[in-house]
């Protein structure tokens, strides 16, 4: 039996408006986590956190485009179109040698049938987020 898989947001978990199943393990998947969020989640893996390179690179045009009067969201969505953001993602996911070790290691626990949900710091509703890249890559590792 295969464990349920899904993700959300520090903010809902503060707010108690994630909607998980109940024995979900919260695995936070920030590279750089703040006192508040390791205290939000049962455990964080910052080898499955988007390298500094890449979130350097989507931050400084997110701000950019904020400079020349973006709204956030679109500010978001427009910066990781310019930057690749997925594509090179899924290529840190599959070329680093820790970051393949960390999605053996989840998906090898789903597989036994533990629940996950990940968890950083998106909105997901407003903004384009890595964990989504993440949940369908474990997914696809099950069901392939």
């Amino acid at each position: 039996m295969t464990g349920d898989l899904s993700d959300t947001y520090v903010a809902a978990l503060q707010h108690d408006t994630a909607d998980l199943p109940a024995d979900a393990t919260l695995v936070g998947v920030v590279r750089r986590p703040t006192g508040w969020f390791s205290a939000a989640v049962d455990e964080n893996v910052p080898e499955l956190g988007p390298p500094d390179g890449l979130l350097d690179d989507a931050k400084a045009r997110e701000s950019e485009l904020a400079d020349h009067g973006v709204d956030d969201a679109e500010a978001n969505r427009r910066a990781w179109a310019d930057v690749d953001f997925a594509a090179r993602y899924r290529d840190y996911l599959d070329a680093d040698g820790e970051a393949q070790a960390a999605v053996d290691g989840l998906a090898e626990r789903l597989a036994a049938g533990e629940s996950l949900a990940l968890v950083c710091f998106e909105n997901t509703d407003e903004k384009r987020c890595h964990r989504t890249i993440l949940r369908n890559r474990l997914a696809d590792r099950l069901t392939g």
